[in-house]
């Protein structure tokens, strides 16, 4: 085929983007592989069903190619490839879209089977939306593991990657029961970490503090686990061979993570840049999920907020925002992660926002999608290589004919998702309702 033009209709794109007889080889405007903030142009994609062969700015070799291959299937000189999303903070369980706190409250009354069969038609929808791998946040109903066995399953099917670390742990009487253990059932943080890793967890949860007191406009709470309980868990997570994801805000909170040498801290509202350059220093991971927030000052009317506490939350986003940028210029690991499931924040949509929000707080766009792509996969030890446009990687990434590396939000519009040898030639529907 003679560097062609791409077919006009969506249907004839997918017939060409499909591996059906072998490798494709595209030529694209742009290339983001992901791995760091750089953008290659003119740039060669070859990749069959099961791995990406070839990324970059020289031609491929034959010996990858279908035999006796000239020349590109496609040359989409206004296109840009770039890796599927990963959203690194997620609850399946939980139903985002809905945005009645009753309806929300009456949801976690529903059995637990329920729940299961909810959160599986919520995960098929994702792909289109270009989200190719989601790690679960916690669940005690134990939601994220089944779908994390399903993937490993033969019959999954198309689904994203799933990464689960089972139920939360807290401590009794604190913050998360909604989706947390108390680690008082098993008596210690190594008895915690081991019943976890045996019932399937792929990675070790912890609840390091409350949540912001929204009338004081701060983290009030003394935190759950001090630093040698901390500790504990991460020594004892690590000799599982597993990571810890740690929730945690306020600057008492963080101090606690950062002693511990956890893995990542989420949230970690209030982070100052004393501890913003620990962070880097040390190779932990920050995800600091805006979405949820953003929702309550968005719809503070509607929640009932006072002006009080509708000017605490724009001041704590403010600030927020204000150190991802500080995070972003000192060379801190930043992942996304929407917290989707989290009241107003649906899941893969929930995402998107999430990425517009750390744009609008100073990152640029090729920083934003490094965070949701090759900086989660490189640090959160994935049992899968994808995130990154790179030979030997699974082949999950998005095709766009629109400035997506100028404006993150050119994610809401059509595009092509391929899946391992999969094709979703539409893209997402801005029209279907929240997941």
């Amino acid at each position: 085929m003679s560097d062609p033009a791409a077919p006009a209709s969506p249907a004839a794109l997918a017939s060409v983007l499909a591996p059906h007889s072998g490798a494709v080889w595209l030529r694209v405007g742009r290339l983001f592989t992901g791995r760091d903030t750089a953008i290659l142009s003119d740039a060669h994609l070859v990749y069959d069903g099961t791995r990406i062969l070839h990324a970059g700015t020289a031609a491929p070799a034959a010996g990858l190619l279908r035999p006796g291959q000239t020349a590109p299937d496609l040359h989409l000189p206004a296109h840009t490839a770039l890796p599927g999303l990963i959203d690194a903070h997620t609850h399946l369980f939980l139903e985002g879209g809905e945005e009645n706190p009753a309806a929300r409250a009456d949801y976690l009354k529903l059995p637990e089977a329920e729940f299961h069969v909810r959160a599986t038609a919520r995960l098929a929808r994702l792909v289109a939306l270009g989200v190719i791998a989601v790690r679960e946040a916690g669940d005690k109903a134990g939601v994220g593991l089944a779908l994390q066995a399903r993937w490993r399953s033969a019959a999954r099917g198309v689904m994203p990657y799933v990464d689960a670390p089972g139920a939360a742990i807290n401590h009794q009487g604190r913050y998360g029961s909604f989706m947390a253990r108390p680690t008082e059932e098993q008596g210690s943080p190594e008895a915690t970490v081991a019943e976890r890793s045996a019932a399937g967890a792929h990675r070790i949860k912890l609840l390091a503090t409350g949540i912001i007191n929204f009338e004081k406009g701060a983290v009030t709470a003394k935190p759950q686990m001090p630093p040698p309980e901390l500790t504990q868990f991460a020594d004892a997570a690590r000799a599982h061979g597993r990571q810890t994801m740690v929730h945690c805000s306020g600057h008492d909170g963080v101090a606690n993570c950062i002693a511990a040498r956890v893995d990542s801290i989420e949230h970690g509202y209030f982070i100052d840049d004393d501890q913003l350059a620990q962070l880097r220093d040390l190779d932990l991971a920050w995800v600091p999920t805006f979405a949820p927030v953003q929702y309550q000052v968005d719809h503070a009317a509607a929640l009932g907020w006072s002006d009080l506490i509708r000017d605490n939350l724009r001041r704590i986003l403010e600030g927020h925002a204000r150190s991802l940028a500080r995070a972003g210029a000192l060379g801190v690991r930043l992942v996304a992660g929407s917290d989707s499931g989290s009241h107003g924040v649906p899941h893969g949509w929930g995402l998107i926002k999430e990425l517009e929000l750390m744009q609008q707080a100073g990152l640029t766009a090729a920083q934003v999608l490094h965070s949701a792509t090759g900086a989660s996969a490189a640090r959160l030890g994935y049992a899968e290589e994808f995130g990154t446009l790179t030979a030997g990687a699974r082949p999950r990434f998005l095709l766009t004919a629109h400035a997506i590396l100028h404006d993150v939000g050119h994610l809401r519009r059509p595009k092509a998702v391929i899946f391992d040898g999969v094709i979703h030639p539409g893209g997402d529907d801005p029209a279907v309702p929240g997941l």
